[in-house]
């Protein structure tokens, strides 16, 4: 059976405050931590064997996931010393893989929220006889993203920097962060430093007459690197918009972890998560947003698309709109912080101290 590699060693840097502490990979989506929705995604499609290229806060791992038997997989864990961006990182775990040099090896980025159809990119790989397959996807707008041009065949013309201008945009087709690779190619990566795969790797491929072949898949897909997009990704994890069989309960408008309290007059809508041990007051409002485990919303509080870390305290009134509150972080009552505004972990904000904005 196919088996894979899941790349979560990033720093996660565009997600701090939630990765002070906890790697990106496992800050909680949707209830538990997002790797759990890729490994469980993986099994679904018949994947057995998955190696962790992991590095930053690798320590946390393998004692939450440990040889993956709870899952139904058999989990291995390689740590970076230094980092070696991904291509370095693929080519880094490739003593731990099983597979012949002419097998296919799943690869997927540890902060990709998709429902993308496994089956069907490893199918594609066989049958087009490609050296790499590589999962695409449309965007409206694909300025922020290379660009991935294919032919008819589907088979990949060229790696493009992100554009410039419009003359540049010759498809809105991206790289979606999923790849086959057939084994052999694995073992042309240099070792013992960094490489990508995007800048290096592929267009080394090509323009070396290897073939690499375009999947495009329009489902759901989402690049978790932003507080935004994180909070968007587990709403619609729990709204059954991003499909994973990892959820813990039913889809729909709320989803509240079994040792969670929630006072009966609290309103919760648009995905909204209380993780375990959260405390939700009288009269509060959540919409669209995550209580990480154990964090307190004092009554009649007002939350809305926003991320409330472990252990943190938002206070009576406080109005949240598009806000990250850090670990262990005490906001005051009577206090409002939209668009954009993170308070660091273990902060303090007294009562009534601010009516603040990222964009003011």
């Amino acid at each position: 059976m196919t088996e894979a590699i899941l790349l979560v060693g990033g720093k996660g840097t565009r997600l701090r405050p939630l990765t002070v502490h906890t790697p990106k990979p496992m800050v909680p989506a949707a209830g538990v931590p997002f790797l759990t929705h890729q490994l469980a995604r993986a099994r679904a499609a018949g994947v057995e064997h998955i190696v962790l290229a992991t590095s930053y806060l690798a320590e946390v791992f393998e004692p939450y996931f440990g040889d993956g038997s709870d899952l139904g997989l058999h989990l291995e864990y390689v740590t970076e010393e230094e980092p070696l961006g991904t291509g370095g990182a693929i080519r880094n775990v490739a003593s731990r893989l099983r597979s012949a040099p002419g097998d296919p090896v799943l690869i997927f980025n540890g902060d990709i929220l998709t429902g993308l159809d496994i089956g069907a990119l490893v199918s594609t790989h066989t049958a087009s006889g490609a050296d790499v397959s590589l999962h695409l996807t449309r965007v409206e707008d694909p300025r922020a993203f290379g660009l991935v041009p294919t032919d008819s065949t589907g088979r990949v013309t060229a790696f493009l920097e992100k554009p410039q201008t419009p003359e540049e945009i010759v498809t809105d087709q991206i790289n979606a962060g999923a790849y086959v690779f057939r084994r052999s190619v694995i073992d042309t990566i240099p070792t013992g430093r960094p490489v990508s795969v995007e800048r290096e790797t592929f267009p080394g491929l090509l323009s070396s007459g290897a073939h690499l072949q375009g999947m495009v898949d329009s489902t759901y897909w989402l690049d978790l690197g932003t507080p935004q997009a994180f909070v968007r990704g587990s709403a619609d994890l729990v709204m059954g918009r991003a499909p994973s069989p990892a959820v813990p309960g039913r889809c729909g408008d709320r989803l509240v972890l079994p040792t969670a309290s929630v006072a009966t007059d609290a309103k919760l809508t648009g995905g909204t998560v209380v993780g375990e041990g959260a405390v939700v007051g009288e009269g509060a409002r959540i919409d669209g947003s995550a209580l990480l485990p154990h964090s307190v919303i004092e009554p009649g509080a007002v939350i809305t698309d926003s991320l409330v870390g472990a252990g943190a305290r938002i206070g009576a009134r406080t109005v949240l709109s598009g806000a990250v509150i850090g670990d262990g972080a005490t906001v005051g009552a009577d206090n409002e912080l939209r668009e954009g505004v993170r308070v660091w972990c273990g902060a303090s904000l007294p009562d009534a101290s601010l009516r603040f904005s990222s964009d003011q």
